[in-house]
C-alpha cells in the first residue's frame, strides 16, 4: 500500500516533518539545539505511517473541532441559585432539556457555587454545557451514585463496585442508552456498556466488507444501500477459533501465535472488535471513511459494517469546576461512585477547561470515540482511576492534563492508577500531561495502538486488570517524550514489555516496585531510542507532528 494511496506523498510527508522538527528546536526546552534529535523511528514513520510496525498513525485522534455555539439558555432561568443551600442539579438539567428543544446550543452557568444533589445528564446533540471558567464557576456534588442510581455489580461476577470505572455526576450519553442502562443497574441485570447495547444485541448488518488492510481508508462493500455520507457506522470484527484477530493486535509472530488465550474469559467478551466511523464518501461500492482502519479486515474474522445505538455528538462541557463534597476514599473496587466527568457512546464530542475534585475517579471515556478531554485537571483527597479509557474506547485525545498530588494520604486499602486504557480501546492519545502521580495504567484486556506523548510523572501508581482479562499491551504502543522524576521504570520503558512498540526520549529509569511482567515469550520487536535523554527527540509531540501529517 502506497501512502499517495491515501493523499499523501513521501515529499509532502517528509516536508512536514522537516517543519515540525524546526518548529519544535525553535521553541526551545530543556534540551540545547545542538543535542536534539530526530530518531531513525521518525523517519521511518514518515515514510510508512499508516502501517509502521511499532508506531500507530494518531493524526486524527480526538473531536473533528471544538464548537462555540450560540448561547439559547442560561441556568437561572429554570432555578439555579448559587446560594450553597439550594439543589441546582434539576434547574440545570431543565436548562440542558430547553436547549435540546431549541436544536442544540450552550446553556451558560454564571459565575459562582451551584449546589447539585443530583448528577448532570449532557443526554442530546449539539448540546455545550459552559461555565465561567474552571476558577469561577463551581458545581458543589453532595452524593454519590449508588445513592443516586443504586448499586452497580460487576458482570463478571463478584462483589466488585462497577462505580470503580463506570458513570460520573457529569455524564455525557445519549439519553435513550442512558435510561436504558440505568434501568439494567436498578433491575441489577449487569449490562455491557457499549455501543451495541446491554446485551450486545442492538445492532444490524449494514453490508459484510471485502479484504482490506490496516491504513486503508477506502474499503469495498458488498451493498452500499444504507450507506451514505455523513453517517456513523459501526465496524464489527469477530476473531476465529485460532484467535488470530487478538495475535493480529498483538503484531502477530511466535509469541502471540504461543499464547494461551482460550481462558482469558474476560477477554474474550470484549470481542468482537467495535469500531465507530464516520462515511466521507459512497462511490458504487466503494466506500472511503473518516479514518484509517485500525486493524486488517479478513474474511475469517467476518467484517463487518453494522447498525448501533443511536450516538451522542456535537456536545460538550466546559469551564467549570466539579467539587464533590470530601469522604474518605473507598476501599479498592469498592467505590461508591463519587466519579467525575464521563463520554459514553459518544462521538466528536469534548470537554475543556473542567476541573474535578475529590472524586473517586476523574475523566472517564466508556466506549467514546473521537472525542476531546483538553485543559483538565484532577485533585483534591485522591483517586482510583484520575483517567480510565475503557470498553472499545477508540481515536479519543486528552491534551493539556494534570494530576495533582492527593491532599490527605492514601489509605492503606485504596489502589491508583493513572491514565488508564483497556479493553481492546485503540488509537488513544494522551498528550502534554503533568502526572504529579499516578503511572501509565493498561489495564490488561489487551488495548494496543495508543500513545502517550510529552508528559512528565512522578510514576508511583500501578497497573490494575484481572488475569483473565489477557495482555497488558498489545502492539503499537508508543511512549515518546517521557520524563520519569522518580525514576521508576515500572509501565514506562517499553522494549522489555509491550510487543511491537516504541519507547523513544525517556530519561534513565531503574527497575524497582515493579509488578508489570512482559505477556509474550521471545522477542519482542519493540524499540528504544534516545534512552537517557529528556526533551531531547524532535519531533517533541509525536501526535502534534502526526497532525502536521494530515493532508485529507
Amino acid at each position: 500500500m502506497s501512502t499517495a494511496h491515501h493523499g499523501m506523498t513521501r515529499r509532502t510527508l517528509l516536508a512536514g516533518a522537516t517543519a515540525v522538527a524546526a518548529t519544535a528546536v525553535a521553541g526551545g526546552g530543556t534540551a540545547h539545539a545542538s543535542d536534539v534529535q530526530a530518531p531513525s523511528l521518525w523517519r521511518e514513520f514518515t515514510r510508512t505511517p499508516f502501517t509502521h510496525p511499532q508506531i500507530p498513525y494518531v493524526g486524527r485522534a480526538g473531536a473533528a473541532r471544538i464548537r462555540r455555539l450560540p448561547v439559547v439558555a442560561d441556568v437561572r432561568a429554570y432555578g439555579a441559585v448559587a446560594d450553597g443551600v439550594t439543589d441546582c442539579a434539576p434547574a440545570i438539567n431543565r436548562a440542558i432539556a430547553a436547549a435540546a428543544r431549541a436544536g442544540g446550543g450552550t446553556v451558560t452557568i454564571p459565575p459562582g457555587t451551584f449546589r447539585i444533589d443530583g448528577l448532570i445528564l449532557i443526554g442530546y446533540d449539539n448540546v455545550v454545557l459552559r461555565g465561567a471558567g474552571s476558577g469561577r464557576t463551581t458545581l458543589y456534588a453532595t452524593k454519590n451514585l449508588t445513592e443516586l442510581i443504586g448499586p452497580y455489580g460487576s458482570r463478571y461476577g463478584g462483589t466488585k463496585s462497577a462505580w470503580s470505572w463506570a458513570g460520573g455526576l457529569i455524564w455525557l450519553a445519549p439519553k435513550p442508552r442512558w435510561d436504558s442502562l440505568t434501568a439494567a443497574i436498578r433491575a441489577q441485570a449487569w449490562p455491557f456498556e457499549g455501543w451495541t447495547g446491554n446485551k450486545r444485541d442492538e445492532w444490524e448488518e449494514l453490508t459484510p466488507l471485502a479484504p482490506a488492510r490496516q491504513g486503508d481508508r477506502t474499503v469495498t462493500v458488498t451493498d452500499p444501500a444504507r450507506l451514505r455520507p455523513g453517517r456513523l457506522v459501526l465496524l464489527r470484527v469477530a476473531d476465529d477459533p485460532a484467535h488470530t484477530l487478538l495475535q493480529h493486535m498483538s503484531g502477530g509472530g511466535p509469541g502471540p501465535a504461543s499464547y494461551y488465550w482460550e481462558d482469558k474469559t474476560k477477554l474474550l467478551s470484549y470481542v468482537p472488535y467495535e469500531w465507530p466511523v464516520r462515511i466521507v464518501a459512497v462511490r458504487g461500492r466503494r466506500v472511503t471513511l473518516e479514518r484509517p482502519l485500525p486493524v486488517d479486515l479478513r474474511p475469517e474474522w467476518n467484517p463487518l459494517l453494522t447498525t448501533h445505538v443511536r450516538e451522542l455528538t456535537g456536545s460538550g462541557v466546559e469551564g467549570l469546576t466539579l467539587d464533590v463534597m470530601e469522604t474518605p476514599q473507598s476501599p479498592h473496587l469498592l467505590d461508591k461512585g463519587y466519579n467525575g466527568v464521563v463520554l459514553q457512546c459518544a462521538y466528536d464530542c469534548w470537554v475543556d477547561d473542567v476541573t474535578v475534585r475529590n472524586v473517586d475517579n476523574g475523566f472517564g471515556l466508556v466506549a467514546a470515540s473521537a472525542c476531546t478531554l483538553r485543559r483538565t485537571r484532577v485533585g483534591g483527597r485522591g483517586e482510583h482511576h484520575p483517567y480510565f479509557c475503557r470498553e472499545g474506547s477508540h481515536d479519543n485525545l486528552i491534551e493539556d492534563f494534570t494530576i495533582e498530588e492527593r491532599t490527605v494520604p492514601a489509605p492503606s486499602d485504596t489502589q491508583l492508577h493513572g491514565i488508564n486504557v483497556e479493553g481492546l480501546s485503540s488509537y488513544n492519545v494522551w498528550s502534554r500531561g503533568d502526572m504529579r502521580m499516578g503511572t501509565f495504567d493498561s489495564h490488561r484486556g489487551l488495548p494496543f495502538a495508543n500513545v502517550r506523548t510529552d508528559i512528565t510523572v512522578d510514576n508511583n501508581g500501578r497497573h490494575g486488570g484481572d488475569a483473565n482479562a489477557g495482555p497488558l499491551f498489545g502492539a503499537r504502543f508508543t511512549h515518546w517524550n517521557v520524563r520519569v522524576t522518580n525514576g521508576r521504570a515500572g509501565l514506562m520503558r517499553l522494549d522489555g514489555l509491550a510487543p511491537y512498540s516504541a519507547t523513544v526520549g525517556l530519561n534513565t529509569v531503574t527497575d524497582f516496585d515493579q509488578i508489570d511482567v512482559p505477556d509474550f515469550t521471545g522477542d519482542l520487536h519493540s524499540r528504544l531510542e534516545l534512552y537517557g535523554t529528556w526533551d531531547a527527540v524532535r519531533p517533541r509531540n509525536l501526535h502534534a507532528a502526526q497532525r502536521q501529517l494530515r493532508s485529507c
